[in-house]
């Protein structure tokens, strides 16, 4: 059986420069090209990890590879570095959406031990998972650009609500300068659904200078004007700029037709951050 490659000369022309170079000591590196191939390939298929086809090279090496770049920023390095090349070449939209997906986790995926070492700290001790009537999930949360590319992705278990999460996950977009300057952090509009209408987060980003596009629930409408002139004004919303926010959906729809991605199969949170990782970069270098 022959595995459909992913990776494009073009795309790698882009990737291979940022990918770290050999130590110099011990045994060299297995080929970067094909270890990336053979990652994409399992979470393109949801394989498990010893059906990797031998044409791809070691399971072993794939697998640890994808962690240890995780545990160590690596993916996020090389995921920046394509950002800042895209920001340099006006190619990021930042009118930002902001939303949610819950992913099914495998049975297969719970039962990772809580100390995982020093060496991954950022592990959750929770592992991403949550139990809830639908059984394990995960949450991803997603802020994309608006031509439906992943700027940044928080990872929590699957019952927490988005709300809380929001600044998190708005902290996580940071897109280094090509020359000199501070990385940018702050789009010119954050799009959001109703689960993000809340006074904390409009006041958020009103301290930062974003200006917020967010409809009210009917709940809150209510509240208000039954507090009548206390109630205050109605927070500003701008329905045309609304139609924008499907950005993110669509982003999701992506990254959701990598199968292992939509179904979580990784017992840790920091491998499967790394998966999105890697899925984002080859969007971005496919651009």
């Amino acid at each position: 059986m022959s595995a459909r490659l992913v990776i494009t000369d073009a795309m790698w022309a882009r990737i291979e420069p940022l990918m770290p170079p050999d130590p110099g000591r011990g045994r060299r590196w297995a080929d970067h090209r094909r270890t990336l191939e053979a990652i994409a390939w399992k979470y393109r298929t949801c394989s498990p990890w010893r059906d990797l086809p031998d044409e791809l090279g070691a399971f072993q090496t794939a697998h640890k590879r994808l962690v240890r770049w995780g545990a160590d920023g690596t993916w996020g390095r090389i995921l920046a570095a394509l950002l800042a090349a895209a920001d340099a070449g006006d190619d990021i939209g930042w009118i930002v959406s902001v939303d949610s997906t819950v992913c099914r986790a495998h049975q297969h995926a719970a039962g990772a031990r809580k100390n995982t070492g020093a060496a991954y700290r950022a592990e959750p001790d929770h592992h991403g998972l949550g139990r809830s009537r639908g059984g394990l999930s995960t949450k991803i949360h997603v802020a994309s650009d608006s031509l439906a590319r992943p700027l940044a992705f928080y990872i929590t278990a699957g019952q927490a609500g988005d709300a809380p999460a929001f600044e998190a996950i708005m902290a996580r977009i940071r897109v280094p300068r090509s020359g000199l300057g501070r990385p940018r952090t702050r789009p010119t509009v954050v799009l959001a659904d109703r689960a993000y209408s809340s006074r904390a987060i409009r006041g958020y980003l009103r301290r930062r200078g974003i200006r917020a596009v967010i409809p009210q629930p009917a709940d809150q409408v209510g509240h208000r004007l039954r507090r009548g002139r206390s109630g205050g004004r109605p927070p500003a919303f701008d329905p045309e700029a609304y139609k924008q926010r499907n950005a993110v959906e669509r982003c999701i729809g992506r990254l959701k037709q990598w199968r292992g991605l939509a179904i979580r199969t990784d017992k840790l949170a920091l491998a499967y951050q790394a998966a999105l990782h890697l899925v984002a970069i080859l969007i971005w270098a496919r651009r």
